[in-house]
Formats: C-alpha cells, sequence, structure tokens
C-alpha cells in the first residue's frame, strides 16, 4: 500500500498568502489616522478652554495689579501687567489705615471710606431680601403649582407679564410710594419693592415644583399630613437643590443692585457698598480718581461672592439636571 501524498493548496491567484487580517479589524494607518485626529480634538479643545479662562481671569488679575500700584505711576506705566511702584497704600485707604495726609501723598484722593460699615449694610440687604424673598416665592410657586383656586391661571400670566416690563419703568412709581411711607433712608425702603415677590423667582420654583411626582404627596396626605407639612416635610426637601440655586442668584442680584439702593438710600447709615465705590471713585481732588484704592475696595467686595459661589456653585450645577428624586 502506498503512502498517502501531502496535498498542498495553492494560492488564488493575486492573493499575498503573508497577509492574513482577519474581518472586521482596521488596518493600523486607519487607526493611526483616527488617533491623531482625536488627539489634534483634544488640544483644540483645552487651549480654547484655556483660552477662555485667561479671558476670564484677565480682569480679576487686572484689578489686583491695580490695587497694588501707585497712583502717582499707573499713567507712565499704563502696559505693564506688573504693578507700577508696588505700595500697599491703596489697601491702607480702603481699610481706613491711612491718614488723609498719607493718603494725598500716596496719589489717593483723601476722602474717607468707612469700608466696614457700608460692608455690613450690603450684607445685611442682601441677605434679608435673599431669605424673605426665597421663603415667600416658594410658598407662591408651590401654591400656583400644586393649589386648585378660581382665577390662578389668570393670576399666575399676570405675573409672567411682569417679567416683560423693564424694572426702570417702576422705578419712579416705587420711589414715590416709599417716599410717601417715609421709608427713605431706610433699609426697609431699599429691599421693600423686591423683598416679598419677585416673578422669576416663582417661574423658576414653579416649573420645578410641576415635575415632583404627586404620589409622594398623596403618601404624605394618606399620614394625615396637610399642605403646609406636606411642603415644608416633603416638597422642601426634595427642592433643596433649585431653592439653593435661587438664594444665590438672589443674593448676587441683590448685592450688586446699584441705581435703587442710591435712590432710596442716600443716607451714610444705610448706604450699600455699591453706591460707597460711586461715591468714592467721584471723590478727585487730585483730578483722577483714586484707582488703586477704587480696584482694592472692588476686590474685597467681591470676596463675599467668590466665597459664597465657591460653597455654593456644586449645588448650582447640580440643580440643572436634579430631577426631584435621588
Amino acid at each position: 500500500m502506498s503512502a498517502p501524498s501531502s496535498v498542498v493548496a495553492a494560492p488564488v491567484s493575486g492573493e499575498d498568502p503573508t497577509q492574513t487580517a482577519p474581518l472586521g479589524t482596521v488596518s493600523s494607518p486607519v487607526r493611526g489616522r483616527r488617533k491623531l485626529r482625536s488627539r489634534i480634538g483634544r488640544i483644540a479643545a483645552w487651549a480654547f478652554l484655556i483660552a477662555s479662562l485667561v479671558l476670564t481671569l484677565f480682569p480679576f488679575y487686572w484689578m489686583l495689579r491695580t490695587s497694588f500700584s501707585s497712583n502717582g505711576a499707573l499713567a507712565a506705566n499704563s502696559g505693564s501687567l506688573l504693578p507700577a511702584d508696588v505700595s500697599l497704600g491703596g489697601w491702607q485707604r480702603v481699610l481706613g489705615l491711612a491718614t488723609p495726609q498719607e493718603a494725598l501723598a500716596d496719589g489717593g484722593s483723601g476722602a474717607s471710606l468707612d469700608f466696614w460699615l457700608y460692608l455690613r449694610n450690603s450684607i445685611i440687604v442682601a441677605t434679608v431680601t435673599t431669605v424673605v424673598q426665597t421663603f415667600f416665592c416658594a410658598l407662591a410657586a408651590y401654591a400656583f403649582a400644586r393649589l386648585r383656586w378660581p382665577g390662578r391661571n389668570t393670576l399666575f400670566f399676570l405675573f409672567l407679564t411682569a417679567l416683560m416690563i423693564p424694572p426702570i419703568f417702576t422705578t419712579l412709581p416705587n420711589f414715590i410710594l416709599i417716599r410717601d411711607l417715609g421709608l427713605l433712608n431706610t433699609f426697609l425702603g431699599i429691599m421693600l419693592p423686591s423683598l416679598l415677590m419677585a416673578p422669576f423667582s416663582i417661574f423658576f420654583l414653579r416649573q420645578f415644583f410641576l415635575g415632583i411626582p404627586r404620589e409622594l404627596e398623596e403618601a404624605a396626605r394618606l399620614d394625615g399630613a396637610g399642605y403646609t407639612r406636606t411642603f415644608f416635610q416633603v416638597v422642601v426637601p426634595i427642592s433643596n437643590a433649585p431653592i439653593t440655586t435661587l438664594a444665590i442668584l438672589t443674593y448676587i442680584g441683590t448685592w450688586n443692585e446699584y441705581f435703587w439702593p442710591l435712590l432710596v438710600g442716600r443716607s451714610e447709615e444705610v448706604r450699600v457698598l455699591t453706591v460707597a465705590l460711586g461715591v468714592f471713585r467721584s471723590q478727585t481732588p487730585q483730578g483722577s480718581p483714586d484707582w488703586a484704592g477704587l480696584m482694592a475696595a472692588t476686590l474685597i467686595s467681591a470676596l463675599p461672592i467668590i466665597i459664597l459661589f465657591a460653597l455654593l456653585g456644586r449645588r448650582v450645577i447640580n440643580s440643572i439636571g436634579f430631577s426631584g428624586l435621588k
């Protein structure tokens, strides 16, 4: 019996036997091009983010640079990125650590700035307005979202139309009302127009309350809870994120308010920080504002807002996608 002969299959014409690429795989040049495009995209994204960050933070750096400069050297070194003739005179004038003679010698205006009094006034106005407005707006928003009463939709429509009225249109009527009530140059006169209700705040919270499942409130009512107990023990804990977001936005807006406190609170005892900075800038006995002192005061006045947002900013970000359930 003869041994079986081995049969060798000849390669198909035009096929390279050394290349064995399985189906579904991508050749290395294609993968290399994809990785290169992905790397270029990441580099471009990081470059854009860094450029945006620099543009955002540069004004703060310029204020810091100006605050540590001497007023006499600012004009001659206006294009320098570093402080011109480094000096702490601006900070000393703002904090009340320099005499009028020292302030004039350092290029300042020599004007007095009771910074701590104005800071206290701003904190009082912003804190009281934020707490009271957020509380009453939450109650009103819950009433618009859950309670059924005649004229609810009509009244809510009127609140929405108030969003389209420019604030300057209501400034004069509010001023006449505050004057007739004898509340000029008082904290209550400054806070009263926005103390209880704000259309945007009510609209903001109402839209969130509408997204809360009714089953949670119905379960609370089965346990004997009324509307008040349901609101404070069920709705408020669930709505912690949007309420905190609204409180932060209200605090920042009240802190930065200038025109209305300027009209109503001209007295030294109730003058807020934004108005005081405007008065400080207008005092120019040497022909130009005290830019170093003004920038130092502006930086200090911005610190409470920066600290507030640093502590609670994560809640603002999380509330964007907050669903109402944990």
